[in-house]
């Protein structure tokens, strides 16, 4: 078998504490360092908090849900052999988006996002934003709560609540998506190639500040976010053949 060495890691619910233990009593539980597959058991959540807390590590992980939607995650199961399980599940790789975050006090926050980049408003004014792609402006003025820059798998999450694109996970695409647009008002976003820069900058960053977050990494007072993928930073993901992430997102389509 390809994979054999297994390291569990649990979200710390109840549902994975259980699941947790039950898998460690039949499996050995070896270190991150030393395992073929991470093992992780939780949420959609977790798995982005695991990519998170080992971005430098290219071990496969198998998600099993041990919370409530669990798109990014396979069906957990006790009864199956679980390395068969995994040595015949299908590797989907994930490519994160990067982004250099400015504050107003000119300190610079870089961070990576497996799912989306967002700015959003932090006033009760709407946040006046102007988007440029590869340094060419767009939009002179976007008023709106805010606008994210969405991955491919990601595209599901907030994006699709924001009335953006589900894209295909092979699309070579990012989507940019406002949230809640007041002007442009027929402005409903955009399908951008992923090897462009993104560039969003507040224009008054004084009376309608904003915040921006890439994934669970939040900065406030943001003057501007730019935002590109990094086509060199690939991670793994296993997924059962019978239900892949391509074929979620395909369905997912098709939803109402």
């Amino acid at each position: 078998m390809k994979y054999q060495k297994l390291a569990f890691v649990k979200s710390g619910s109840p549902k994975s504490e259980e699941a947790y233990n039950l898998l460690i009593d039949k499996y050995e539980n070896h270190s991150i360092d030393e395992a073929d597959v991470i093992v992780a058991l939780g949420g959609d959540g977790f798995l982005l908090q695991t990519l998170h807390t080992y971005p430098h590590l290219k071990t496969p992980i198998f998600g099993m849900n041990r919370g409530t939607l669990g798109f990014l995650l396979n069906e957990y199961k006790e009864d199956v052999n679980l390395l068969g399980r995994i040595n015949h599940s299908k590797d989907v790789h994930l490519c994160p988006i990067s982004v250099d975050i400015e504050d107003v006090e000119g300190e610079h926050h870089h961070y990576k996002a497996y799912n989306e980049v967002s700015v959003i408003r932090y006033s009760g004014q709407s946040a006046n934003l102007k988007i440029d792609v590869n340094g060419k402006t767009m939009l002179e003025t976007l008023n709106a709560d805010g606008v994210l820059v969405s991955t491919p798998a990601g595209s599901t999450a907030y994006n699709f609540s924001a009335h953006g694109p589900i894209i295909p996970l092979n699309a070579n695409l990012l989507a940019l998506t406002p949230v809640s647009p007041f002007r442009p008002r027929r402005w409903k976003g955009a399908l951008l190639p992923d090897d462009v820069t993104i560039e969003i900058t507040n224009l008054d960053p004084v009376k309608r500040p904003i915040g921006a977050a890439a994934d669970s990494k939040e900065v406030k007072n943001v003057v501007k976010a730019k935002v590109w993928q990094d086509k060199g930073d690939l991670r793994h993901l296993l997924f059962d053949q019978d239900q892949s992430l391509e074929e979620r997102i395909l369905i997912e389509q098709f939803n109402v």
